[in-house]
């Protein structure tokens, strides 16, 4: 098995580095409030990792591969949340919103952080037909299947996080130089990003 998660480890960091909704996400969010700041958002993408990986386990994604109501269902909100997302940054006017604030609103931008990542994956069909179709060449049929999807989880949100902290740092050292003005360019280069792959998903089907 060791061979087989180096394999898949590999694999995984290049699906995962090409920069995605979470990852841009990420780089959004250590530019405005700081890596530390930006950790719930990662366990966020991480959590998601985690139903995405047991979604595909017990059949979720070969539903979503058969069923194209219920395919169109998870993609259409999948559209309209990162479309919404997009929308934002670039009406953005470009502030940096630190979390200095204690209580109650800080507890509430953590939460806001953290399902904005959440939400953006799990309502990505993309995914789950990316994992039902990546993860069954790594599982052997003929040994407990548990286990082998729980490491194969494990491994994969383990590098999800370690790159999306990476973003995260990135974004919030770029911010040192590009001060108030960056951060405008840096929120419409990022919401532009998230435009396009709202209009990627929606024409995205099925079967492609």
């Amino acid at each position: 098995m060791t061979q087989t998660l180096f394999i898949f480890a590999v694999v995984a960091f290049i699906g995962i580095a090409t920069p995605g909704p979470t990852v841009l996400l990420a780089l959004t969010n250590g530019s405005r409030y700081g890596v530390r700041a930006s950790v719930p958002g990662m366990v966020g993408a991480v959590l998601s990792d985690f139903v995405l990986v047991s979604a595909v386990a017990v059949g979720l994604g070969a539903l979503l591969a058969a069923s194209e109501f219920w395919f169109s269902v998870v993609k259409w909100l999948g559209v309209a949340y990162l479309a919404h997302l997009g929308i934002r940054l670039l009406r953005s006017k470009g502030t940096l919103a630190i979390l200095a604030e204690a209580g109650t609103s800080e507890q509430s931008s953590k939460r806001a952080i953290f399902l904005r990542s959440f939400l953006v994956a799990v309502t990505n069909p993309k995914g789950y037909l990316f994992f039902s179709a990546f993860l069954p060449q790594f599982v052997t049929p003929s040994e407990p299947q548990l286990p082998q999807y729980a490491a194969l989880a494990v491994t994969f949100a383990s590098i999800d996080f370690a790159v999306m902290l990476g973003y995260a740092m990135a974004g919030a050292q770029a911010i040192r130089f590009l001060r108030a003005k960056g951060v405008l360019w840096l929120d419409r280069l990022c919401g532009g990003a998230l435009l396009a792959l709202a209009g990627s998903l929606a024409l995205y089907r099925r079967h492609a």
